[in-house]
């Protein structure tokens, strides 16, 4: 018997393997959309999506508006710097002013922790959590599995490296939950003081605070930008430190695996995280993992608002 089709994606709670895999199958199709001369498909037309965006966003929000309107969905874009957000009018009665509007589906980007969760239990539409705060980011571990297997084929029994700033990343905690279930083993690091010790507790997934035992045998391997916006001092003694430590560079990429590809989920801070070498090399796969964010949230939205069981 099939398992009930999740009517959100808040994070990964509820959805099963199969599932998973499934949508990343459908990304295939959305890809093949987009090489085409007209890269459109009428699959959600008549259906309203809002973007709402409650924090800054360049790339997330122009990759959720572009999958929404290839498959020919209306779009309402709700940026909160310039609406009665910025006037103290609370998520909730925001929300209902947006619902009054007929949406369809929200897509949600807050910096706190949870928001996705609240407008899916008031507008009783299909939610998409595109960040909140530290906690997830669905469809970014999405496209980074989906970019993996396109190399590999299957995540099963790949080791993926994530370095960086574990404890403000939803990136990697995303990572850290999807990748296992599609059958990869995941190994974070960074310094201790921005590895937090509870990640370990999640199945398939182990910490490190070695660059070299993290990449060691790895087939991909991603850096993380450091988040000096959220950390409130005391993290690293200096950022020269930290490059000289943990940057993701070509000599570090020589502990991994002859053919690892290189991952990040922008945007970058040069020379500081990643090396340019690594970020522009043979082994990059950066700008894939953007043009693949199309495909993967086309596959998304279709998944939650098309022939729904």
């Amino acid at each position: 018997m099939t398992s009930p089709r999740p009517r959100h994606l808040l994070d990964f709670q509820g959805w099963t393997p199969e599932r998973l895999t499934a949508l990343l199958d459908n990304a295939d199709t959305m890809l093949a959309v987009l090489e085409r001369p007209v890269k459109k498909v009428p699959a959600l037309q008549g259906l309203t999506v809002c973007n709402a965006f409650f924090e800054n966003s360049t790339r997330t929000r122009t990759s959720f508006e572009l999958a929404a309107r290839r498959m020919s969905a209306d779009v309402l874009t709700f940026a909160a710097g310039s609406s009665s957000v910025s006037k103290g009018e609370s998520l909730r009665d925001t929300l209902e002013v947006l619902t009054a509007y007929k949406v369809d589906a929200y897509i949600v980007r807050h910096q706190a922790s949870g928001a996705a969760h609240l407008v899916a239990k008031y507008s009783g539409k299909p939610v998409i959590n595109a960040g909140d705060g530290r906690r997830a980011h669905p469809t970014q571990a999405l496209l980074d599995a989906y970019t993996i297997r396109q190399e590999y084929g299957s995540l099963e029994g790949k080791k993926v490296a994530i370095i960086g700033d574990i404890r403000h990343s939803r990136v990697a905690r995303s990572n850290a939950e999807l990748l296992p279930k599609l059958g990869a083993q995941v190994v974070l690091c960074g310094p201790a003081t921005l590895l937090p010790a509870d990640l370990a507790a999640l199945p398939g997934v182990r910490l490190t605070t070695d660059p070299r035992e993290a990449v060691r045998g790895a087939h991909a391997v991603m850096a993380l930008r450091l988040q000096q916006e959220r950390m409130n001092g005391g993290y690293l003694a200096s950022m020269q430190e930290y490059a000289d430590t943990y940057q993701v560079n070509e000599g570090l990429m020589g502990n991994a695996e002859s053919g690892a590809i290189v991952l990040h989920p922008g945007p970058m801070n040069r020379d500081l995280e990643i090396s340019s070498e690594a970020a522009d090399g043979p082994r990059s796969r950066i700008l894939k993992q953007v043009e693949n964010g199309q495909a993967v949230r086309m596959s998304v939205l279709y998944h939650l608002l098309v022939g729904r069981e």
